[in-house]
């Protein structure tokens, strides 16, 4: 890695029926585990935090590459949404699956789809979870 241009720290206690606070205090959430997964779910979980940044740090990525001039410019209201699932693995413990849906109103198909692959190469989220977890990327442009 090169120069660390921000970083952050984060505390869980408890597990995931527990809490979660950032060391400045502008995150704090309950963590319940999903009723899914056999909890009570009344409070986040991480998979629910995880789709957060990851639509999040994904739509950032997107403004960026079209802030740079190779490819169109990011509609006003474009629009990330992440999915994620998990469940368990054949090799024991369990996996993660992410699908993120972009919506890129008024772009022509072929801009949308070089603004989104640029976007993936630079993501940090996507470069992280490369190799590691099945992401699907799917782009709408209608409006």
């Amino acid at each position: 890695m090169t120069k660390i241009l921000y970083s952050t720290r984060a505390t869980a206690t408890g597990g995931r029926d527990g809490k979660a606070r950032t060391d400045d205090g502008a995150l704090e959430v309950a963590l319940a585990t999903p009723k899914e997964l056999g909890g009570n779910g009344q409070g986040n979980n991480p998979e629910q935090l995880f789709a957060a940044g990851y639509a999040a740090c994904f739509l950032g990525a997107l403004k960026f590459v079209g802030t740079q001039g190779k490819h169109a410019r990011l509609p006003a209201n474009a629009s990330v949404s992440a999915t994620v699932g998990i469940g368990p693995r054949s090799d024991k413990g369990f996996g993660l699956a992410v699908t993120l849906d972009i919506s890129l109103p008024g772009l022509d198909a072929g801009d949308a789809e070089a603004l989104v692959a640029e976007a993936d190469t630079i993501c940090p989220y996507s470069h992280a979870v490369r190799g590691n977890i099945e992401v699907t990327l799917n782009v709408a442009v209608s409006n």
